[in-house]
């Protein structure tokens, strides 16, 4: 219920494929992240691609260390710095406006739900930003991409060439609601896979 109040995207680009992590989803990577892993708690937690910052804020409730969101959308940011300010975690939340993919920031662990590369201006952004995580990450990563069969042996191969190894692998459901004009359903759900991914040898 937390992470639903916070705002979506006020004006989204479908060019930068944005569209919000729905609260149920993140609670959801959140949990599997602090309660079965252990990886929020005193933790130095980065989000990439952070939206409005449902999980960098969901991730300081739960008692990071500190949460650090990046976007390249300043409206974006704003929205998620309000929000951390209204629900008391300003104080341990960061946001950063810049090009997740020439950040050189470190942090423990990254939890992220990156574009799906489904636009052409946003192709291939998907397996970008998950090389991106495994570079800057310390301990593990968290990451959200459609589920099928040929896009988890790529990402098994990628993976497992900058030494990570994948822990965990859930389906999941994310409710994508009419967000755009050419959106006619007033829902659609899609699978998608979570990865848990080790950096520890």
């Amino acid at each position: 219920m937390l992470l639903d109040s916070i705002p979506e995207h006020p004006n989204p680009k479908i060019e930068l494929e944005q569209y919000t992590i729905p609260g149920t989803l993140a609670a959801t990577m959140l949990w599997i992240a602090e309660f079965k892993y252990h990886d929020i708690y005193n933790r130095v937690i980065i989000d990439l691609g952070c939206g409005t910052g449902r999980l960098a804020i969901g991730a300081a409730i739960l008692g990071a260390k500190c949460t650090v969101g990046i976007d390249i959308d300043p409206v974006a940011l704003s929205v998620a710095k309000d929000s951390a300010h209204r629900l008391g975690v300003d104080e341990i939340t960061n946001w950063l406006c810049a090009d997740v993919l020439y950040t050189d920031i470190r942090g423990d662990v990254v939890i992220q739900n990156p574009p799906f590369g489904v636009q052409k201006t946003m192709r291939h952004m998907d397996t970008l930003f998950l090389m991106k995580s495994l570079e800057i990450a310390r301990k593990a990563v968290y990451t959200l991409h459609k589920s099928d069969p040929k896009t988890r042996i790529l990402l098994e191969k990628l993976i497992k060439e900058v030494g990570g190894r994948i822990t965990e692998v859930i389906t999941l459901k994310f409710d994508i609601k009419p967000t755009y004009r050419k959106h006619r359903k007033r829902h659609y759900l899609i699978d998608v896979d979570m990865y848990r991914i080790s950096l520890e040898g």
